[in-house]
């Protein structure tokens, strides 16, 4: 008989990436000397990583989030490039083409600090003439020259080439580390940004010791249904986790997740498509677990980090993620970060800053990457790595992934061993979610209710409850889905998360509109 699923807690060999990391010394920090913080928080990320003195980079910046092209190529890139000379980090020459670009380059990544400038905004354009044609109805890049100043910063070796539209990211795609890609004209960057200075110290604390343990527990999917290219993203990345052993609510209603959605052990989120922060991360006992890369889909997710109320980047950093991505314009969706090949780049053991890159297909456009760009949030997916107690159902279920790979039954008949010999709400929950997403109704159902009598936390047994009803919902047993929410709302009342019941009634339910008010005649 195999051995039981949570004893393998420090399995070994799997194949990650295998890939070079990058050195502390071949990453720049850039930070605004105009603002005593910034030095501090660079001087607190040059500790942290143990990147040298020498690669601090102070420029004298505007304190403003938005800034011209004239600005930015006047303030930042200007007097980059001529640091980079100064410090003879690279060696540039011109191809037959007349075009500049470093055929050499000891830094690989740069990485901005809070108080560096945000975006560029759009050189404006002169008045079209009184008959001229409308613009096309298709989305164009052509003619935009608004752009993330780290996306613009990723070429900043190349002189020569328009400013307007995008530029290739060779990176794109990439299956090697970029110590190993040999583009010295690229220059990977991040943004150590959030909507305060005690977040930004908060997220590179986070990352560098969570990657003593690993990042473990659950990942919530809010898929669509959209666009079908967005919506394949995300069922990749769930796909990927049930693969590897990661516990994933997927949500494939077209509405997101209601407000105060129980999200619990929440390692990983992904979703879209709202334009200000919503659902879960609207309740203020949220928080996410150490270390989180999390991320919404949405045009203008990065367009300000400094209200944690609006958009997105800034808001889910601000609940308690380490990382995560964003626009700054509008990118088109096809030129923005693919986070179904993001997600994957991670779980292969790559850097944050390089799973970023390999995600996106063009530079000198909207993107950010927001944290620590060297995190490596699974590198110990191996079960390497030190444990924590809250930890060890996680890295069970992915140690049964391992151990039992080729022979799923046995994986499924040695975690349900586990989960009813450990009462526990965990392992029972991850198999009923796996159930689901076989289409396994019974089965799903039979652990979900299993997982709530384990749980201890109101919040975890309404998941229960919820993710029952959201089986009855996907089976269009609408008259069930309503009863167990009216029952729901009863069972758990005052509970804060019982507001995502309402959410969901008010879709199946919605309640009748107010009377009309009938005008009374006017009096005598």
């Amino acid at each position: 008989m195999k051995t039981c699923a949570l004893a393998i807690l420090y399995l070994v060999g799997l194949a990650l990436g295998a890939c070079a990391a990058i050195e502390p010394s071949a990453v720049a920090i850039l930070y605004n000397r105009s603002l005593p913080e910034s030095r501090k928080l660079a001087e607190t990320y040059r500790s942290a990583r143990g990147i040298p003195t020498e690669n601090l980079i102070g420029l004298e910046l505007p304190i403003t989030p938005d800034i011209s092209r004239q600005q930015y190529e006047k303030t930042i890139l200007a007097p980059l490039r001529w640091e980079f000379d100064d410090r003879k980090w690279w060696l540039r020459q011109k191809d037959p083409g007349g075009i500049t670009l470093p055929t050499a380059n000891q830094i690989q990544v740069l990485v901005l600090m809070r108080g560096v400038p945000l975006r560029i905004q759009p050189t404006p354009k002169p008045a079209p003439p009184p008959n001229a044609p409308p613009p096309p109805p298709q989305a164009t890049i052509e003619g935009h020259d608004e752009a993330s100043v780290d996306s613009e910063l990723a070429m900043m070796g190349v002189e020569g080439l328009p400013t307007d539209g995008v530029l290739l990211n060779k990176f794109h795609k990439s299956e090697k580390g970029f110590s190993e890609a040999k583009l010295p004209f690229l220059i990977l960057t991040a943004r150590i940004d959030a909507p305060s200075a005690l977040t930004c110290e908060r997220m590179i604390r986070d990352a560098v010791e969570t990657e003593q343990t690993g990042l473990w527990g659950r990942a919530y999917v809010d898929i669509a249904n959209k666009i079908p290219q967005g919506d394949q993203w995300f069922e990749n990345i769930a796909k990927a986790n049930f693969s590897n052993g990661i516990p994933t609510v997927v949500d494939r209603f077209n509405d997101t997740l209601p407000k105060n959605y129980p999200m619990t052990d929440a390692a990983l989120y992904y979703g879209w498509y709202d334009a200000h922060v919503s659902g879960p991360f609207l309740n203020p006992r949220f928080q996410f677990r150490k270390g989180a890369v999390a991320m919404h889909l949405h045009s203008f997710s990065a367009e300000q980090l400094t209200d944690p109320t609006r958009n997105w980047s800034g808001a889910l950093l601000e609940r308690g993620a380490a990382v995560t991505i964003g626009n700054v314009y509008e990118p088109y969706l096809h030129l923005t970060h693919d986070f179904g090949m993001l997600h994957q780049r991670l779980l292969a053991g790559f850097s944050w800053v390089e799973a970023c890159w390999m995600a996106m297909p063009v530079t000198s456009w909207q993107g950010v990457v927001l944290g620590d760009p060297l995190y490596t949030p699974f590198a110990h997916f191996d079960g390497t790595g030190q444990t924590v107690t809250s930890d060890k159902e996680f890295r069970a279920l992915r140690a049964a992934a391992i151990e039992w790979k080729t022979n799923p039954p046995e994986r499924i008949q040695q975690l349900e061993k586990a989960a009813e010999r450990l009462n526990s709400g965990i392992l029972a929950e991850a198999l009923g979610l796996e159930f689901a997403e076989k289409k396994d109704s019974l089965s799903a159902t039979r652990w979900f209710r299993s997982a709530k009598n384990f749980y201890v936390k109101e919040d975890d047994k309404l998941r229960q409850d919820l993710l029952c009803i959201a089986i009855d919902r996907t089976e269009n047993r609408k008259d069930l889905a309503i009863n167990g929410l009216r029952d729901a709302q009863i069972r758990y009342g005052p509970l804060p998360e019982t507001e995502a019941v309402k959410g969901w009634l008010d879709i199946l339910a919605p309640p009748p509109p107010p009377p009309a008010q009938v005008p009374q005649p006017p009096k005598p």
